[in-house]
């Protein structure tokens, strides 16, 4: 399988698009081509099998037998790309850093380095019995990222 002509072909599609994005391009055992997008807006069914297509139909069967999946991302997987969190900005993120701590929070902001995580939290008051709410942010660096997921709210 050549790998190039694969990786031309997605790109070609994905720029009939400009909202789409790809996660992730993998070449599996038994010649298997597994291909995830997402896109600014989300991805439609009808755009994951319009890529499928793209790939597929400019490929030889007949020169070397293959198998395509082209797939959005799973809620439950973690992101894996800066522009998924620009996306999802606004949501609430379970970040687990490098360290093992974890720190949840709605997402603020994103640039080229960082995040920015808003929460709440009851502390104890300064002065008297018992608690006040103030808002907490955290400033956290990419490279300090373990693993950051959406937290799916019903």
């Amino acid at each position: 399988m050549d790998k190039g002509i694969v990786k031309s072909l997605l790109d070609n599609a994905l720029q009939e698009n400009t909202d789409l994005f790809l996660i992730e391009l993998s070449f599996l055992a038994d010649n298997r081509i597994y291909v995830e997008v997402d896109g600014d807006k989300g991805v439609s069914l009808k755009e994951c099998i319009r890529i499928s297509r793209e790939i597929e139909h400019n490929l030889d069967r007949e020169e070397e037998d293959f198998s395509l999946e082209v797939t959005s991302p799973d809620v439950a997987n973690p992101l894996k790309v800066k522009r998924q969190y620009v996306k999802n900005i606004n949501r609430i993120l379970d970040v687990k850093l490098k360290d093992n701590s974890t720190v949840q929070g709605e997402l603020k902001s994103v640039n080229e380095n960082e995040i920015e995580l808003e929460w709440k939290a009851r502390e104890p008051k300064p002065i008297g019995k018992g608690k006040v709410t103030v808002v907490k942010n955290a400033t956290i660096q990419f490279d300090d990222i373990l693993e950051a997921k959406v937290k799916i709210i019903f």
